[in-house]
């Protein structure tokens, strides 16, 4: 096991990770309100790319962590779990800029294919927007060496956080054709 990286603080802890993620779920809520009509000289649309590559990589991450945990690699799978992390905030960047600049994209795809789009955007979008609390309990149960609770949480959270890693490149791969 490791030694805990920061000092327990619950009280502080869970005020920045609601704040922060009231903070980051309301962003998110007024791109659909916003959007900004600046020629940035470049295809805006690079970023909904990106977005897919972060994601594609979280996905990865997000694996190949679980793996080393298993193994009892505890150091590499903190470190590609704090990669993750990291990576997940440059796709929250990114994603505010594709949304401000791009605005919304409709989905021009018919029949089946539709619904199994809708169907995909339908469950990613609440879970996307709820994980968020869910990754910062659990990195910080981590790290300050509440093991037990972080293995009980990480069971959910996990699996919630590859779900909206895949399905986001799943999103982008069907409506790319519509940019």
């Amino acid at each position: 096991m490791l030694t805990p990286a920061w000092k327990k603080n619950d009280k502080k802890a869970n005020w920045l990770i609601f704040s922060f993620s009231v903070i980051v779920f309301l962003v998110v809520a007024a791109l659909g309100r916003i959007e900004l009509d600046v020629d940035l000289g470049f295809d805006v649309h690079i970023f909904a790319l990106i977005n897919a590559v972060i994601n594609s990589t979280v996905a990865v991450l997000l694996i190949a962590a679980l793996v080393l945990v298993k193994r009892g690699k505890y150091q590499l799978h903190k470190k590609l779990m704090l990669w993750a992390m990291v990576l997940s905030i440059l796709f929250l960047i990114s994603y505010i800029c594709h949304h401000l600049f791009a605005g919304d994209t409709r989905f021009g795809g018919t029949g089946g294919i539709k619904t199994v789009y809708y169907i995909i955007l339908f469950t990613h979008i609440p879970l996307a927007g709820i994980i968020l609390p869910f990754i910062l309990f659990t990195a910080y149960r981590g790290l300050v060496g509440e093991f037990d609770r972080h293995r009980k949480i990480a069971k959910i959270t996990w699996p919630l956080w590859l779900y909206v890693a895949i399905t986001g490149v799943l999103v982008y791969v069907m409506i790319s054709p519509y940019y």
